[in-house]
């Protein structure tokens, strides 16, 4: 009963989204966001605590108005995905163009797979859907909802272009399998980690635990990686889907030591888009909640 009682009303909503004019869905859609803000302060206050950390020079106004902007545009990522149904190949330019995707094509042509580097910046959901349009699916990793019957309505959206999901119970053989084949692996690797799946590197000047599977598979199976992401253009009026030149992994025979600097190499990266598009991350995550063996919790207010 509990399943059907959350699934009914996602189901209802994101359907009834998916058949508004994309304006009128926007609008909607940012003001349901701002309410659920509004009635969960402790996410503000996780945002607020994260852009002081990020950005300890920035005035509480600055903060608050960038808080206001990753709304509207968590928003507007939710309008996109209950249009899924409706993008094909003759109209996604219209919504996402790519950029640099001669970058990505130059990964690819190595035959050993690829490995996207991503994170929950912009439309992420959007990213990997278009460029499956465009030609080009590809698996994600995913970690299944609790609610089953919810999990399995998300995943037919994220499917309609033809990707497939890997949960994180069967992550390893899958990857290795996909990669072998040549295909394409998005991981998402800007959240918090437990210290046995991750390693503390500087993020934004604070140690955060963080993912070591993206260095520890490019490291075993020489997949490239490259660095991919949407942002909404505000000139275009549009989304651009990115691809940045595949980056070059620190190869010193040291196993540990290579996975632990790579891991800090994409963790930079990271952070120099979100730098590029500080109202476009999701500060609403406590980032750097695990901390290193002997430090004080850093959200004690949650």
């Amino acid at each position: 009963m509990k399943e059907w009682l959350e699934f009914a009303p996602a189901w209802v909503l994101l359907k009834f989204v998916g058949t508004l004019p994309r304006p009128v869905a926007r609008a909607l859609a940012v003001v349901t966001v701002r309410i659920l803000l509004f009635v969960a302060p402790k996410l503000k206050r996780v945002a607020m605590f994260n852009l002081q950390i990020a950005f300890p020079d920035w005035s509480d106004a600055r903060r608050k108005q960038t808080i206001g902007t990753m709304a509207r545009y968590l928003a507007w990522q939710a309008v996109e995905f209950a249009r899924f149904p409706r993008y094909k190949r003759s109209n996604i330019e219209n919504v996402i163009e790519i950029e640099g995707h001669e970058n990505f094509l130059e990964a690819q042509r190595r035959g050993k797979g690829v490995l996207i580097l991503t994170g929950h910046i912009g439309a992420w959901e959007l990213s990997s859907f278009a460029h499956a349009v465009y030609g080009y699916p590809m698996h994600y990793m995913a970690r299944p909802l609790d609610n089953a019957r919810l999990d399995a309505f998300v995943n037919r959206y994220r499917e309609l272009s033809g990707n497939k999901p890997i949960y994180k119970n069967e992550s390893a053989r899958a990857v290795l399998k996909t990669l072998h084949g040549g295909g394409i692996v998005g991981i998402l690797a800007d959240q918090n980690t437990l210290p046995e799946e991750g390693t503390f590197v500087e993020f934004f000047g604070k140690p955060a635990c963080t993912t070591t599977g993206i260095a520890r598979l490019a490291l075993h199976t020489g997949a490239p990686i490259v660095p991919g992401y949407a942002y909404w253009d505000e000139k275009a009026r549009k989304y651009k889907l990115r691809f940045d030149p595949p980056v070059e992994l620190i190869v010193t025979g040291n196993s540990e030591q290579d996975i632990r600097e790579n891991t800090q190499r994409f963790a930079q990266i990271t952070e120099n888009i979100i730098r590029q598009f500080p109202t476009q991350w999701v500060w609403l995550h406590a980032r750097w909640k695990t901390r290193p063996k002997g430090e004080p919790p850093l959200y004690d207010f949650l």
